[in-house]
């Protein structure tokens, strides 16, 4: 199993030194096609999606990740379509300089090389990954999760059948079996492997940083907060969290825990009132569920108990906290939070800039929802994960994200004296 791998990792790796002969208007064409492919296909996909759909159940949080649809393949094949429209982040120069000698010195971006992505129950990252790393000139080696190895499968043999049409070598994206042994040999490839980035639960990415031999970004688990100030907006604050919490509760940006001053107790139920409507379950301390009483479905309230805080639901399910002040606030999400996204509902203007510069995570919002952590909603074209760490790379990761760059020196026969 693990030489067959090595074969695979080998070949990967000499398919990323001919993606640097391609120019950027044969991989505009390749995304372009790639996007025509996805819709042409889409009967093919959606047939292969139902078989890993009919293995999980429909209450599984991860079904609506693994769901394709018609429309979504639309919307992924416009990701792919725009990632084409951006100008390529290769070959920027980001400094240079000319030393006393004459020697020229220019630092310039290029491709990581080969790229691992170990992710779950989501097909779209497939094109996601694929784009990316084609635009930003990386190989990718994929390792997707049983539940979708259908998916992932049919995904994979869309795009080999583009790259064929262009003669472009096939081994620039490869799908590796979805077994563990499989996990196990990637997060080993020292030598065909520049970088891992895990995308998925909190202990993938565990899993992923004790174990990998290569170095890694982590990305995904997001433990993500809401704190409605004592100055916060009521209206503003309802919308915020509905739509944090309902908008989709599978994905890392969801809202998990809405902590509120305790001056502003009696607004909580406003400020959960549109819950009612996807039937939330709401974990609420004592405080809030004193507030909630009787203004709350009583089926959907429940206690909070010690594990409610500082987890990652991925569910129709969020806590709610009470805090006697700010700093009480800002003391819960340090001790809670996943550095993924946290906001603050307040119309105070010095509590806001209190907030953003102490909160440590990838995105702090003032009064926004933290739906918007979003390569795309960024301006970042698709995204290939968000960054929780501050090594390289940090929230949403577009093309920039995933080069890194090389020192060029030019010069006329200077040697060194010294």
């Amino acid at each position: 199993m693990t030489t067959n791998l090595n074969e695979t990792f080998a070949a990967v790796q000499v398919a990323s030194r001919e993606l640097a002969l391609l120019n950027d208007d044969i991989i505009n064409q390749i995304l372009n096609a790639v996007a025509d492919a996805a819709i042409a296909k889409t009967p093919f996909i959606l047939a292969e999606n139902e078989k890993d759909l009919a293995r999980m159940d429909k209450n599984d949080p991860k079904y609506d990740r693994l769901k394709l649809t018609e429309e979504r393949l639309k919307g992924i094949a416009a990701d792919t379509r725009n990632v084409a429209t951006f100008p390529s982040p290769l070959g920027k120069v980001l400094k240079e300089s000319v030393r006393p000698n004459g020697m020229k010195l220019t630092k310039v971006s290029v491709p990581f090389g080969v790229i691992g992505i170990i992710y779950e129950a989501r097909p779209n990252v497939s094109f996601d990954v694929f784009s990316l790393c084609l635009k930003s000139g990386n190989a990718c080696i994929l390792k997707g999760g049983s539940d979708a190895d259908c998916s992932n499968r049919a995904i994979i043999s869309v795009i080999h059948e583009v790259l064929k049409k262009f003669n472009i070598n096939p081994h620039i994206v490869e799908l590796l079996p979805a077994d563990r042994e499989a996990t196990a040999a990637l997060l080993n490839a020292v030598g065909y492997v520049d970088l891992i980035i895990p995308r998925g639960s909190s202990s993938l990415i565990h899993f992923v940083r004790e174990n990998a031999k290569i170095p890694v970004i982590e990305t995904g688990a997001g433990i993500c907060h809401t704190y409605f100030d004592e100055f916060g907006d009521v209206n503003k604050g309802a919308a915020i969290i509905h739509n944090a919490k309902t908008r989709r509760v599978s994905v890392c940006n969801a809202l998990d825990c809405t902590i509120i001053h305790e001056k502003r107790l009696t607004d909580l139920p406003m400020l959960c009132e549109k819950l009612k409507d996807s039937h939330v379950i709401i974990y609420a301390d004592a405080q809030a569920y004193q507030a909630l009483e009787n203004r709350y479905p009583a089926e959907l309230l429940e206690h909070a108990k010690a594990e409610s805080f500082g987890t990652e639901f991925l569910d129709y399910k969020m806590a709610v906290k009470t805090v006697k002040s700010f700093e009480d606030a800002l003391g819960h999400i340090q001790e809670n939070s996943s550095k993924h996204s946290e906001c603050i509902v307040t119309e105070n203007k010095e509590r806001a800039a209190l907030f953003t510069k102490i909160v440590d995570a990838a995105c702090v919002y003032t009064n926004v929802s933290t739906a918007f952590t979003d390569g795309a909603q960024f301006g970042l074209g698709a995204e290939i994960g968000i960054s929780t760490q501050k090594l390289h790379a940090r929230g949403p990761m577009g093309l920039e994200e995933i080069t890194s760059y090389k020192w060029v020196i030019e010069g006329d026969g200077q040697t060194r004296r010294n």
